[in-house]
């Protein structure tokens, strides 16, 4: 089983789609580094030899950030936008969407089950 950045990747599937098993690595990011390697990406995982799995790991090392690193970058960039205060900070802080999607009606991923206001039902009735 071939092992890269710490995990280990499917090695039945082919190399185009097992290097997306990568945190930080989607479709195109796997055929650039594949391209940039000479790898055909249709060959299967466990058919690479172990200079070419070696030329990944050094393509991934050099140009892009996976795993830990791109992991500890996001949680780095979310903790400024807290600790200056801004608007997408503090909606990070409070659990909330950030990207401007509407509250009101959705947002239940975010916000998580429903919290049950009681008498809610009986409003109408009072402004009569």
């Amino acid at each position: 089983m071939p092992r890269i950045a710490g995990i280990d990747i499917p090695p039945d599937k082919k190399i185009k789609i097992s290097l997306r098993y990568l945190y930080g690595v989607g479709p195109s990011n796997a055929l650039v580094i594949l391209k940039e390697a000479g790898i055909d990406p249709e060959r299967r995982a466990k058919d690479l030899s172990e200079d070419e799995l070696a030329k990944i790991i050094g393509i991934l090392d050099k140009d892009i950030l996976v795993e830990g690193a791109l992991r500890r970058t996001i949680q780095q960039n979310v903790g400024r936008l807290r600790e200056i205060g801004s608007h997408r900070g503090n909606r990070h802080r409070r659990s909330l969407p950030v990207r401007g999607q509407r509250t009101r009606s959705n947002a239940r991923t975010r916000k998580g089950p429903r919290k049950t206001v009681a008498g809610k039902k009986g409003v109408k009735e009072l402004g009569k």
